[in-house]
């Protein structure tokens, strides 16, 4: 049985007494250090309280949509499954009817329930709710939205997700930081009122109705949960020219003073970031190669590329991320550049793909990213960080480094396992340093300047108006890094063609619900697919149209359901219907469906084009054919 870390066994703890009827708590707050292991939480608590009929359901918002995947495998591992005695499964949700489709729960984001606020409260309002909301810092207290600049979409966030936080049967709230960089309140937490004159906020740790659990970096060390953090810090020299195109210059980054902000700017975008990436990459290269050496076995078969290592980029705006990655594809061979690095950017369709295959497969090996893949990645694979960004509000470097931190289990014993984090020498980001290894708290003090008054803390259209002229990383030497087969060659006797597929679902080959509704879904639109080309090359209809369009029409009329709302159960049940029937036995169940008829004209068919299906198919039916339902 896999063993439980100190939080996890508290939460545990405070979820029998609840499912009891021990203790009147409905609150529980985990306040977990970055990579502490805050997914299994949900887990733990939702399992006991489901067991105890306390609750119906389970509701995880995640603060991103690449999140989703992972809060689903975190209830489909069938290690807890076992070790915790539960067959709950929970379904990344879209905002459609039903969002648990059969079954115990679903996962969705702040922003799709600030886009459909009365469908996810009507949802609570029928079932009795665990509601899990992950990084609760993102959330400002409503009451304190209106005051000043809070960003819109998180003033949203909170005034949608409070009606759900009301209306829940038990509440988990879980965080990898108990403060805002703005200083102001976290939604829902209960605060003690501020005595004098120091504009300090406490958590109520007797709040009625409370439990608050804390895991600090230092006991996470202690326990192995995460890996201690080597930084690699860089000084440089910068020169631009600033507003009124006068060249300005500093010998040092970690002595810029007043232009540390100009100088840093300048040193993300020019020689100083290449000489850092360059740096990154060496050190992760040769972590490669000691691991691969490592892993290969006693008659010479190599590893099959997991527990090697990984590096994650950090960038400071979309462009500079496209800069970095031709950067790094330069420095690989051409054949295996593109496979071994690849860039998650909002902008880019296939983002969530890309971190997808970034968690769980041996490639890509590389990463750059601006702001996507920083917070709640669970990639244990990550050995290297460069942290080539402006941010340097103490949350955000924080779960900047945690991506590193998390132990891998393919990645050989706890001692020999490495997080590396390269960053410029600026003199906020040494202060952070300092900060690293102490205790995580919970005092959050209230800043004297806003987030948005912070230094560094500028968005692309409150970005410096300088041009940067060069830099150069001076701290370093650096020699030229020629390309070797750790980051690309497949092992021997596997070729490229070999490696899994798009669609491998997930890591350990744990099915989530999600994964299976998407392939059950693909296999039903291929038999549909396929059967209008063959009533088409084999003439099997007599009159009428024969199109996708129509024969998905005439699947969901026997169906009585779009398989867009289908439940696995249903899919399954639709999937095993064609199999032993064919569409074009039951055209006429559409012949006089005026919604047909309607979408029929929008796709640019006539309205007579239906009626011909009124006739029945000259063909002779399907020794399989069943009566559809009326």
């Amino acid at each position: 049985m896999p063993a439980l870390r100190s939080h996890q066994t508290m939460v545990a703890g405070i979820a029998a007494a609840i499912a009891q009827r021990q203790t009147d708590v409905r609150d529980v707050l985990a306040a977990v250090t970055p990579g502490g292991g805050k997914s299994l939480l949900p887990v733990i608590m939702g399992a006991a309280l489901m067991r105890a009929g306390l609750i119906d359901r389970i509701c995880w918002i995640v603060p991103r949509d690449s999140l989703r995947r992972q809060a689903e495998e975190a209830f489909a591992d069938p290690r807890w499954r076992e070790a915790l005695g539960h067959g709950i499964a929970l379904r990344a949700a879209e905002n459609g009817r039903d969002p648990c489709r059969g079954l115990q729960g679903y996962v969705t984001t702040y922003q799709a329930v600030a886009a459909a606020p009365d469908l996810h409260l009507q949802e609570f309002r029928r079932h009795r709710y665990l509601l899990a909301v992950d990084e609760l810092h993102h959330l400002p207290a409503v009451a304190d939205t209106g005051t000043a600049t809070t960003a819109e979409d998180e003033t949203a966030w909170s005034r949608s997700i409070l009606p759900l936080l009301e209306s829940a049967a038990a509440r988990l709230l879980m965080s990898g930081t108990l403060e805002r960089a703005d200083g102001r309140p976290i939604l829902w937490l209960p605060y003690r009122t501020p005595q004098g004159v120091r504009r300090v906020r406490e958590i109520d740790f007797k709040a009625p109705g409370w439990a608050i659990v804390g895991y600090s970096r230092r006991q996470a060390l202690a326990e192995k949960a995460i890996l201690p953090v080597t930084f690699g810090a860089m000084d440089g020299t910068a020169t631009w020219l600033d507003a009124e195109r006068t060249t300005r210059s500093v010998d040092a980054l970690s002595r810029a003073g007043e232009n540390t902000r100009d100088a840093l700017f300048t040193a993300l975008r020019t020689g100083f970031a290449q000489a850092m990436l360059r740096e990154a990459y060496r050190s992760c290269r040769e972590h490669r190669a000691k691991r691969r050496a490592a892993a290969t076995g006693p008659n010479g078969a190599e590893h099959e590329g997991a527990g090697l290592g990984k590096l994650l980029v950090i960038a400071p705006d979309q462009e500079t991320a496209r800069n970095y990655l031709d950067t790094l594809r330069g420095w690989m061979p051409g054949a295996q550049a593109a496979r071994m690095a690849q860039i998650a950017i909002s902008e880019r369709r296939d983002a969530q793909e890309v971190v997808a295959a970034f968690r769980l497969r041996p490639e890509p090996a590389v990463l750059v990213s601006v702001a996507m893949a920083y917070e709640g990645l669970d990639a244990p694979a990550i050995s290297h960080v460069a942290c080539l960004t402006h941010i340097r509000s103490r949350p955000w470097l924080e779960q900047a480094i945690a991506r590193a931190t998390r132990v891998d289990p393919h990645a050989g014993a706890y001692e020999q396992q490495r997080a590396v984090i390269y960053h410029p020498s600026d003199m906020m980001f040494e202060r952070f340093r300092q900060m690293v290894e102490t205790q995580q708290g919970t005092r959050a003090m209230v800043k004297t300047r806003r987030q948005h008054e912070l230094p560094f803390e500028r968005t692309v259209e409150a970005e410096p108006e300088i041009i940067p002229l060069e830099s150069n990383a001076t701290a370093l030497r650096f020699a030229v890094v020629a390309p070797g087969p750790d980051f690309g060659n497949p092992p021997p006797g596997r070729d490229s063609a070999d490696r899994p597929s798009a669609e491998r679902p997930s890591k350990d080959g744990v099915q989530v619900p999600s994964a299976v509704e998407h392939h059950l879904r693909q296999r039903i639109g291929q038999i549909v697919a396929a059967q209008v080309i063959e009533d088409q090359d084999n003439n099997l209809v007599a009159e009428g149209p024969v199109s996708y369009h129509t024969y998905n029409a005439v699947l969901k009329r026997c169906m009585n359901k779009a398989r867009s709302e289908m439940t696995l159960s249903e899919l399954e049940a639709a999937l095993g219907w064609l199999e032993r029937n064919r569409i074009s036995d039951h055209l006429h169940l559409i012949a006089d469906d005026p919604q047909y008829r309607w979408s029929s004209r929008r796709k640019g068919r006539g309205a007579g084009a239906v009626t011909a299906f009124s006739k029945p198919s000259r063909r002779t039916p399907h020794h399989g054919t069943v009566k559809p339902a009326s």
